[in-house]
């Protein structure tokens, strides 16, 4: 079993910056990818960014290009999504998650392990 615990979601104005940090307990996370999901009220979870098990090759989803960054260091079993440039858009329960491969994908259905999420909200 893999325990995965987010952090560092909060409110922020619209333009502003948050962290998430995803924090892994138990079996391995370094041989599998990670990602970040989201769900908004009302709508189906949505794949936002993965990282390789390798963190050499990454997947975001489009509207999240140039505005977020995944990380992952393995050391201290953590996952990191930086958010800038942050939109209304972005409200969301984001979801922390590790795979069961070791590629950056973004199917939902290739995520074995799933944190209970942290609240992002931006204010317009």
């Amino acid at each position: 079993q893999v325990q995965l615990v987010e952090s560092g979601g909060g409110l922020v104005q619209a333009g502003g910056s948050l962290r998430l940090s995803c924090a892994a307990s138990g079996r391995t996370i370094s041989t599998y990818a990670m990602a970040w999901f989201r769900q908004a009220p009302g709508k189906e979870r949505e794949f936002v960014a993965a990282v390789s098990w390798t963190g050499r090759a990454t997947n975001y989803v489009d509207s999240v290009k140039g505005r977020f960054t995944i990380s992952r260091d393995d050391r201290k079993k953590m996952a990191y999504l930086q958010m800038s440039s942050l939109k209304a858009e972005d409200t969301a329960v984001y979801y922390c998650a590790r795979s069961r491969v070791g590629s950056p994908s973004d199917n939902y259905f290739d995520y074995e392990y799933w944190g209970q999420g942290t609240q992002v909200t931006v204010s317009s």
